[in-house]
């Protein structure tokens, strides 16, 4: 299994419609580990580690469960890091 680092910003209607809450549990359902947070400018930010094939369905489920909701998903390859040992939602 390769293991993976990304980043992943939604834009849209991102805000205030449960999304980073929704996002933790599935994120935690994979096993991953990082963050969500908002960003100032309405959009969505995850960082996302763990095995590459449970990285890529976490969003794909995320975008389903958003269908209509998220206008643009972009995702960035970045450097692992053992900085984290769960997912959670920070500020």
């Amino acid at each position: 299994m390769e293991h993976v680092a990304k980043k992943i910003v939604f834009s849209g209607r991102v805000q205030g419609v449960g999304f980073r809450y929704t996002v933790q549990r599935t994120a935690q359902q994979y096993e991953l580990v990082g963050f969500v947070r908002n960003l100032p400018n309405g959009g969505v930010e995850m960082f996302a580690q763990g095995d590459q094939r449970d990285v890529d369905n976490c969003i794909a489920d995320i975008e389903r469960h958003f269908e209509g909701h998220i206008s643009n998903t972009h995702t960035e390859d970045m450097t692992l890091t053992g900085a984290y040992d769960r997912f959670f939602i920070t500020f």
